[in-house]
């Protein structure tokens, strides 16, 4: 218990005493403690006293040891009393006085240190002192009552003075050796007052939460305590009725699982309350099967579960540099993506809105160019999981926002499937094909994926079938399409578009080498040194068997060469097999590719021109011929109402330029027939224009159109050329079918830059504004005239 503060001694100079140290407490003035004489300083310290019964009382000077270095600060005591611990240990019963300062000190009888101690004479306190003791004091008594100790309170009013107040911290248990030396040391009298009087209030804010913490886990404990008491009532009941069994450990079952939940308090809210219906359900109400689906299909998604990002770029770009060849511009996009995540995650800026990336990627371009290997690419390159939704010819709401419960069957929609699947809430999610999304009566999944991709939305998306709030804003989504035509434009409008347009022939043959052998090599249980294909097989293959956008025909063809080649070495007739060119004809059959194209334009009225389909660029083309009857135009290939209009203005500006073109206003009134071979395939789009215009003057003219010229762009009737869409997967197509000479609209020409330079190098492209040019560079000579 503390001591009241005693008079102070009225010799106040230096004096040499021994020293006691400390080494697991401190002692400061007003205290009595008991000393154990435990080690040999101890014991030579007690020894250099002298008589311990004598009077005056000896004086030691105690001071804390800490790490192995003396406090400068110690505190002078008496010997009130000595004797023997129970163990037999000596030890001494000492009242501390006063504080002093260690001087030096030398080794005395015994190996006793003595040092000359110069006790400190504090002085009167301050009034901020006095007023701060007062605050201390109230704040310590309070402290006292939350801790449940208030006969404590007594000792407050046993201390008198503001520095005896303040050395009172000196018997708190859970202080710090560390600061009960700080509180030795601390000399002035409002400093250390101020100091305890800042302990005080952390420990009585701590005391305070704890208290709180602690009320709250009773009434908790309470409540859990009720409930449990009334379900072993409802369970002894459901027993007498025959109802009980094994419903009740599903029930236990999924309690614990959703306990162990990372959930929102309305999701929480939500499922517990579909567990107490289930409970209370019977297992032969319809409904019971219903609820039990849900919470299992509830508790199956990951709430709370993410992976961490991996943002490295470099090694990024070298995962995307080992699954594809070429795409340099897509893959760039895809990098310039992860260094904006990684310098907000470095940064810690907000995402716009508060709310995810932003950024919904779509890569359209021709089947077969790696769209769906990119997403996989993406996400092992972030570390995600994968997960990929198909999305082609969904024509039901309810695909993508779920089934309302109150269905038979009812089930969620494909993003929770696939967040459930992914085992993750921040997963990479492909939506496979959203070009091909359709609609009729039962809904629009368009309209549906707005709120999933608006990244103002997705935060708050709530599916059908579960009803609860779900959080896609950590999920990156990634959507592929071949034509961006029949995407609805709101939902266009929160992509951000990456055209993948096709490869060239290099860049076919070296994703055939290093990706697509190894591939079916591995799917055909070959082995690398079994089976070679040259890289001239390659070419050939490309060239004659496959002409596309993409790579996937090819790989098809090169597990025929493979196949092949297994039967011979499963057969015994080969140890290894070498596939050149020669060996083509017999492995593949004939090439499915000729160069007819000189044929096919040879004659006058058949121009070639430019498309894009939903392969990728096309050669296209335009078959004229005219006849005797009324004056008009008819139109065949399937085509669309755009390009009709097309052939009808290419018409009416020869009519109306007759004479200066040098064409025979007579032969003009005949009836035309505009054809495009393949019928069966349909078209549309405004860039046939100058196609259909230099077919028909090459008809009327009687010049054949250049074989090596192929063209692209709408006419208007005054004769300009207008500006047209994809250019690359155009200029691609005439690479692959040998045209060297391309006529373009003049402000097309920036959109060379997207062009592969090795493509741009076996072209000459002609940028045009009339459709006068277009017939100067695409019409062969007249008779008698020079080429130009």
């Amino acid at each position: 218990m503390a001591q009241t503060r005693d008079e102070p001694r009225s010799d106040t100079g230096a004096r040499s005493v021994p020293v006691l140290p400390l080494t697991t407490g401190v002692v400061l003035p007003q205290m009595v403690v008991t000393v154990a004489l435990e080690t040999d300083e101890a014991r030579a310290a007690a020894a250099a006293l002298g008589p311990l019964d004598r009077d005056p009382k000896p004086e030691l000077l105690l001071v804390p040891r800490v790490d192995g270095r003396y406090g400068r600060i110690g505190v002078l005591a008496t010997v009130e009393s000595h004797g023997e611990l129970p163990g037999g240990t000596p030890a001494l019963i000492v009242r501390a006085t006063r504080r002093a300062r260690m001087g030096a000190g030398v080794v005395g009888t015994g190996a006793a240190l003595l040092v000359e101690a110069e006790p400190i004479d504090e002085g009167d306190p301050s009034l901020r002192a006095v007023e701060l003791a007062d605050e201390l004091r109230q704040v310590t008594r309070a402290l006292f009552e939350q801790l449940g100790g208030r006969r404590l309170t007594a000792v407050l009013d046993e201390v008198d003075g503001p520095s005896g107040l303040a050395d009172l911290a000196g018997w708190w248990p859970d202080l710090a050796i560390e600061r009960k030396v700080e509180l030795l040391e601390t000399i002035d009298v409002e400093a250390r007052v101020e100091l305890v009087l800042g302990w005080v209030r952390d420990a009585l804010a701590e005391a305070e939460v704890a208290t709180t913490i602690a009320r709250e886990v009773n009434e908790g404990m309470e409540q859990r305590q009720r409930e449990f008491l009334l379900r072993q009532q409802l369970d002894a009941i459901k027993k007498e009725l025959g109802e009980g069994g094994d419903e009740e450990d599903l029930v236990a079952e999924l309690r614990a699982k959703v306990a162990e939940l990372e959930l929102t308090e309305a999701a929480r809210t939500h499922v517990e309350r579909e567990l107490d219906r289930l409970e209370r359900t019977s297992p032969q109400n319809p409904e019971h099967g219903w609820i039990r689906t849900w919470i299992e299909t509830f508790v199956e998604l990951p709430w709370g579960a993410r992976t961490t990002d991996h943002l490295d770029l470099d090694a990024a770009k070298a995962v995307l540099d080992a699954d594809h060849t070429g795409l340099d511009e897509v893959k760039d996009r895809i990098v310039e993506f992860l260094a904006v995540r990684k310098l907000r995650a470095e940064r810690g800026a907000e995402e716009p809105g508060g709310r995810g990336s932003g950024a919904i990627v779509t890569l359209a371009g021709p089947p077969g160019v790696g769209k769906t290997s990119l997403g996989e690419s993406v996400a092992r390159a972030l570390g995600r999981q994968f997960v990929r939704v198909a999305l082609g010819g969904v024509r039901d709401e309810a695909e993508i926002r779920g089934h309302r419960r109150t269905y038979v069957g009812a089930q969620p929609g494909r993003i929770v499937r696939a967040l459930t699947e992914a085992g993750s809430m921040n997963p990479v999610v492909l939506l496979d094909e959203v070009d091909k999304v359709g609609s009729d009566w039962r809904g629009d999944p368009s309209s549906a994926l707005l709120e999933v991709l608006d990244p103002a939305q997705n935060h708050t998306f709530r599916d059908h079938y579960l009803e609860v709030d779900l959080d896609l804003s950590e999920v990156l989504f990634i959507a592929t399409a071949n034509l961006l035509d029949t995407i609805p434009g709101p939902l266009r409008d929160r992509m951000e578009i990456i055209g993948i347009d096709g490869y060239t022939e290099d860049e076919k043959v070296a994703i055939a080498r290093d990706h697509l052998l190894a591939r079916q090599l591995e799917r055909n249980a070959l082995r690398p040194d079994e089976v070679t294909v040259t890289d001239a097989a390659l070419r050939a293959i490309v060239d004659g068997w496959t002409r596309e956008a993409g790579v996937r025909g090819l790989e098809r063809l090169l597990g025929k060469v493979l196949r092949k080649a297994a039967t011979r070495i499963a057969g015994g007739a080969a140890d290894t097999v070498v596939v050149d060119v020669g060996d083509l004809r017999e492995l593949l059959g004939r090439p499915r590719f000729e160069d007819d194209h000189a044929d096919r334009t040879g004659v006058p009225g058949v121009a070639t021109g430019l498309a894009v389909t939903g392969a990728g660029g096309d050669v296209l083309y335009v078959e004229t011929t005219a006849m005797d009857g009324d004056a008009g135009l008819t139109l065949t290939g399937q085509l669309g109402d755009v390009m009709k209009e097309s052939g009808s203005i290419a018409l009416s500006y020869l009519r109306a330029n007759a004479e200066a073109l040098g064409l025979d206003p007579q032969a003009l009134q005949r009836r035309f027939h505009v054809h495009f071979p393949a019928g069966a395939i349909p078209k549309d789009g405004p860039s046939a224009g100058i196609t259909m215009t230099t077919a028909l003057a090459s008809l009327l003219t009687g010049r054949p159109v250049r074989v090596d010229v192929a063209m692209t762009g709408e006419v208007t009737l005054s004769g300009r050329v207008l500006p047209i869409g994809g250019v690359k997967q155009k200029l691609l197509a005439a690479h692959r079918a040998g045209i060297t000479n391309v006529v373009l609209p003049a402000r097309n020409g920036p959109d060379l830059d997207d062009v592969p330079e090795s493509v741009l190098a076996d072209l000459t492209v002609h940028l045009v504004g009339d459709v006068r040019e277009v017939l100067d560079l695409a019409l062969e000579p007249a008779a008698g005239e020079l080429a130009a």
